[in-house]
């Protein structure tokens, strides 16, 4: 049994089908299928039902994905220790962060660390989902709301304040409770958002006429005249043609929080970024 064959069974089990593990790993689906094949030769077990809809863990299959996490929660555990002890300013850096922060907070500062540690390779991940700092998925994550993963150091970073902005050429609503007015919103899966809500309260009679996860293409849409969207101020304050509108009353505002794996404290590279970080947006 090779650990590199569990790894497989492992990105299998998580991605549910051969073709997406195999993209997830950069290898072929062929060679996936093969892996796996010695994995559950080598096992004397099926550990997955191969059905119309991708691959189903058998019985057995759980109790060897139970065992598995736990080998590959031990192997990433002494790779990040030793990583974590890297003291030149070279390598890898992973960070993840929502689209519009990393354009429009990191990158400025990203292109100066960068001028200053040109051997340092930083990799900017913007997604809506979570990336796990235990499986080095990331190495630096900057979130919306406290981390509550285990043995991840974070602090709060910033408060971000938003507004409510149109194109410069959108009429204003024709009464207080916006009626006649389009709101570009948040996608559903991000329906809890506290400015959805607030902006819903605000103007009771305006329709939703689009949603979307990403805060750049809002505002785009925004630009384009396509409605009324609440943005955090950096983002729309950055856009020239965009017209900040007073509602009577200011969005909820939100908090920063920036975190790491512990294990990752001591990697020169990440402290030497997240200094910079710190003192250009803590607040």
């Amino acid at each position: 049994m090779e650990w590199g064959d569990l790894r497989v069974f492992l990105t299998i089990a998580r991605e549910g089908t051969l073709g997406a593990a195999a993209r997830k790993l950069g290898q072929t689906q062929p060679t996936m299928g093969r892996r796996l094949q010695a994995l559950e030769h080598a096992l004397g077990h099926q550990l997955f039902q191969r059905t119309k809809d991708g691959f189903v863990l058998t019985d057995e299959g759980t109790a060897v994905l139970n065992h598995a996490e736990r080998m590959e929660e031990e192997a990433l555990a002494f790779q990040r220790q030793l990583t974590g002890q890297e003291q030149q300013l070279d390598g890898m850096l992973r960070i993840t962060a929502s689209d519009w922060f990393a354009e429009y907070m990191l990158t400025p500062i990203i292109a100066d660390f960068s001028k200053q540690y040109p051997h340092v390779i930083i990799e900017l991940l913007t997604d809506s989902r979570f990336f796990s700092l235990s499986r080095r998925e990331a190495d630096l994550a900057f979130r919306i709301q406290p981390f509550d993963e285990p043995d991840i150091v974070s602090r709060k970073l910033s408060r971000i304040s938003y507004g409510v902005y149109t194109a410069a050429d959108y009429p204003r609503p024709e009464t207080g409770d916006g009626a006649g007015a389009s709101l570009l919103v948040m996608n559903v899966a991000f329906g809890g958002m506290p400015e959805v809500a607030w902006l819903q309260r605000m103007l009771p009679n305006a329709r939703v006429a689009f949603r979307s996860n990403a805060r750049a293409v809002q505002a785009r849409m925004c630009l384009r005249g396509a409605g009324i969207a609440v943005l955090p101020r950096p983002l729309g304050d950055a856009i020239d043609s965009l017209r900040l509108i007073d509602l009577g009353e200011e969005p909820p505002a939100r908090d920063v929080w920036v975190g790491y794996h512990r294990d990752m404290r001591r990697l020169a590279r990440l402290r030497a970024l997240l200094e910079r970080v710190i003192a250009r947006l803590a607040n």
